[in-house]
Formats: structure tokens, sequence, C-alpha cells
């Protein structure tokens, strides 16, 4: 008998422009591992709605439409993973409830990322933003998820899936596989362009901190001659060197070279020619997917299809797991 291939689940939010710290941290790796694991990716639509939803709602729709695009035109293959949308399997929304009757405030206090998006706001800040860590939760191990794909700065939301799990567990008995965190050596955060000190975000107010998945080749060779680097000659993999090493790190994942192949290939050159590559580098990945996004995008019947076959995939899934739970809870014999 075949071993059971371990199950992935991982999602991105349709909230705006994609750029490639996005893609080289998350979306290519998932792509190079489909054949490793049991693929499930998804829109998380609802947690959109955690900040400013009246601004979204004319919009929101369309995002996931491009998003899910955008993954196909990346290589996510649906012959090899399920791609679905979130709000389509009620699921996610009624163990997510479950849930948060289980999970103590004082763990939601501790989420670092609710105070950064909050900021001075948290008494304006929606339930929604402050219980997204429980619904992530739901979204994870509605599907019995062995392991989860996140960036570092994630790892805080999957050890909470994990605490979550086991409560539930201990409380109710054997009910949800408690997930590992994937997280990438190489990768993980791609930095801002302009302060490589801060991951690079889609939501920066300066656009020359990222290069977008859409940006045209002209629009990226500006962006990276003004990459912020520093005032030292040599080019090397330093990571007290952040500018540097983050447009070392673009170039390492884009060409696939060592770091030793590439400190010989830079020898003697100027953090002109450095970026140059880069940018040349990032216009070579970018362009074949940009291409495939619009054909995709000219057919969007085609993409729908594709995320009712994925929701149609997993649900049997989803459902068995909320059934077990509520029986556990007493809602349901």
């Amino acid at each position: 008998m075949a071993e059971r291939k371990q199950r992935v689940f991982s999602g991105i939010q349709p909230s705006g422009n994609l750029h490639i710290g996005n893609y080289l941290g998350a979306i290519r790796n998932w792509v190079a591992s489909l054949d490793e694991y049991d693929n499930i990716f998804c829109i998380v639509d609802l947690h959109a709605l955690t900040v400013e939803p009246e601004e979204r709602a004319a919009e929101l729709r369309g995002l996931t439409t491009q998003l899910a695009a955008l993954y196909l035109a990346c290589g996510l293959d649906p012959n090899k993973c399920a791609l679905f949308v979130q709000s389509h399997l009620h699921e996610h929304a009624e163990l997510a409830w479950m849930l948060s009757c289980v999970t103590p405030t004082g763990w939601l206090n501790r989420m670092t990322q609710f105070k950064s998006k909050a900021g001075e706001h948290k008494e304006q800040a929606s339930t929604g933003l402050y219980t997204y860590p429980v619904l992530m939760a739901a979204d994870i191990l509605l599907y019995q998820t062995d392991a989860v794909p996140v960036g570092d700065d994630q790892r805080q939301h999957v050890e909470l899936t994990r605490d979550i799990a086991e409560r539930f567990n201990y409380l109710f008995g054997p009910t949800f596989t408690v997930p590992q965190p994937l997280i990438r050596e190489v990768g993980a955060r791609i930095m801002a362009l302009d302060d490589p000190t801060e991951k690079m975000s889609k939501s920066a107010p300066n656009e020359f901190s990222r290069v977008a998945l859409f940006d045209l080749p002209d629009v990226i060779r500006k962006k990276l001659a003004r990459a912020t680097t520093d005032s030292e000659r040599s080019i090397r993999f330093d990571e007290s060197r952040p500018g540097v090493y983050n447009l070392l790190t673009i170039y390492e994942l884009l060409s696939g070279q060592t770091r030793a192949a590439i400190e010989a290939h830079f020898e003697g050159k100027g953090y002109r020619e450095l970026k140059a590559e880069v940018a040349e580098a990032l216009v070579a990945e970018l362009e074949p997917i940009q291409q495939r996004y619009y054909a995709l995008m000219a057919e969007p019947a085609r993409v729908q299809a594709i995320l009712g076959e994925g929701a149609a995939r997993v649900r049997p899934l989803a459902q068995a797991t909320l059934r077990t739970a509520m029986s556990r809870m007493g809602l349901r014999s």
C-alpha cells in the first residue's frame, strides 16, 4: 500500500496586487512541491473582510477571480491540487465559531499581528480582526492538515492553531490533526526594496518598496535601480547588510545558483550590475506568468469552473471534520 502523502493547506487574501515576496516566498514553493504533498490552496476571502469591508465589497469578487487566475498562471495545476474560495464552504465559518468558544482571550491578546494592524486604534478595530487567528485555525484544522507552508512572520498563527487543536482534543477527544509549520530556509521573508529591514508588503505606501507581479519590465528595472544598498563595495551574502543580502536572495531564488557561485559571478562588479541582473531575472520570470494570467482572465468561466471543482473536491473532508467536531461538542448525534 502506498504511503499517504502529507496534506498541506495554505491561502492568500484577495486584497490587492501581489508582489514577488508572495510569489518567491509562497506560491513558487507550492508549485515546486505539487508532487510531494496532498495540496489544498484557498483564496481566503472571509479574511479580507476583517479590515474596511465596506470599501472592499464592490471589488472583492473581482479580486477573487483575479487571484485564482494568478495562482493558475503561476503554475498551480488543478489536477495536482484543490484550489477554491473559502466562503464557498460554510464549514469554515461554522468551525471558526466553535473554536472561538474554546480559545482563551489571553491567547489572542498575545497575537502580534493584531497589534501591528490595529495600531493605536484597537478600540475601533473589528472583532473579526481580533479573532482572525481563530478563523485561520479553522481553515487549517478543517482539512486535517499535516503541514502549513507559511512565512516566518506567520509562525505564531500556526503555533496558535496547534494550541487550539490540542486544547479541543483534550477537552472533547481526538478530533483534529495537530499541524506543523513548513518554513523555507531561503526566501521565507523577501524584504522591502526601500527599507530592507522591513518585510515587503502590498499595503506599503511607497510603490518602490515592492515589485508587483504585474509590473512591466521598465517599471521593474526602475524599481530595482532605486533599491537600497549600502556604502560598501563587495557583493556578499552578509545578513548585516540587509539591502545587498535581500537582492542576492532574490537572485539566488531566481537563478538556482549556489551562494558561492553567485558571489564569484559578482566578484569585481558593482551594485549597478547587481541591480540590473536581478531586474532582468525578475523580468524573465514574470513575463510568461503575466501572459498566462491575461489569457485566463479572458476566460473567466473557465476560472470559476476550476474553483467550483476544487470546492467540490474538498467539501466531503470539510463536512466530515465539522460533523465530528459538532458531535464531540454535543451539537449533533
